[in-house]
């Protein structure tokens, strides 16, 4: 007999420690998360300073466990814009209301970048079976258009991989730094399911606005286009999945923007046995 099992999964951009009062958002941040109440969340562009981090600190708040990898995209300013950005790392993090039983950094294609970014690949105590999450955030650069791909392909490679074949579909989620239809994205097209597309989302939604006071709107590419996704794969040939609900999520809080992306919400359903 068929069990159905199920996964609310988002991503979302924090947008570090950028803009005018980055403290001042984290309330903000963790009443957006808490309202989402998303089983795992991928985290983009999350702090990371000695024993600490900003995961670690949503974990703590909303009774999650959390996973942090760095370095991620973009690099830190050099030099640091304020004091509180010295010695900061910029990486990756996952929130999960199970606990995380693998973690691991894999390290991306980077022609131009040095430390080369990682991705994170975490395995997650799903009650259907292990659940393997890979969170990325991809290079942005126009004139690095070879890293681009690359990373796009290395992304769906790893999601491809036999060894993550379970009782749980694949998830990659992250900001992709590219709108669906890029062909940046196609490797990741040609192995996956795009999950907002999946689940009848708005092709017309945006998670990086240019109404946002300190959007980069230099981004010609990416601005006003939905840059942040979730694919996924089943975890066997016959597991069936369906995606029942993809949304944009992250209004102001209190009038404060929690950060210059929007984040992405998917509902996903598969049947065990």
């Amino acid at each position: 007999m068929d069990v159905g099992a199920r996964l609310r999964v988002a991503t979302w951009n924090l947008w570090w420690r950028f803009g005018p009062d980055w403290a001042a958002r984290q309330p903000a941040i963790a009443a957006t998360l808490r309202m989402l109440d998303a089983d795992v969340v991928a985290l983009q562009e999350v702090w990371g300073s000695g024993g600490t981090t900003q995961v670690d600190r949503l974990a703590a708040q909303l009774g999650r466990h959390a996973a942090f990898v760095a370095p991620g995209l973009p690099p830190p300013p050099d030099p640091p814009e304020r004091a509180d950005q010295q010695g900061i790392d910029v990486g990756l993090g996952l929130l999960s209301r199970w606990p995380i039983s693998g973690c691991r950094s894999v390290v991306m294609p980077a022609r131009f970048r040095d430390p080369a970014p990682v991705a994170m690949l975490a395995t997650v105590a799903h009650p259907a079976g292990p659940l393997h999450v890979v969170v990325a955030c991809l290079e942005w650069e126009p004139q690095f258009q070879i890293d681009r791909v690359a990373q796009a392909e290395a992304l769906a490679a790893l999601a491809a991989d036999e060894r993550l074949d379970g009782p749980a579909p694949v998830v990659v989620a992250g900001d992709l730094n590219a709108a669906s239809t890029s062909p940046v994205l196609a490797p990741l097209h040609a192995q996956l399911v795009d999950a907002w597309t999946a689940g009848g989302g708005d092709p017309d939604a945006v998670t990086l606005s240019s109404t946002h006071p300190f959007a980069p709107v230099e981004a010609s590419e990416l601005i006003d286009q939905r840059i942040d996704h979730v694919f996924y794969r089943p975890g066997s040939p016959d597991q069936r999945v369906r995606v029942e609900r993809a949304a944009v999520a992250g209004d102001p809080v209190d009038g404060l923007d929690p950060s210059d992306h929007r984040a992405v919400v998917c509902d996903i359903t598969w049947a065990v046995r």
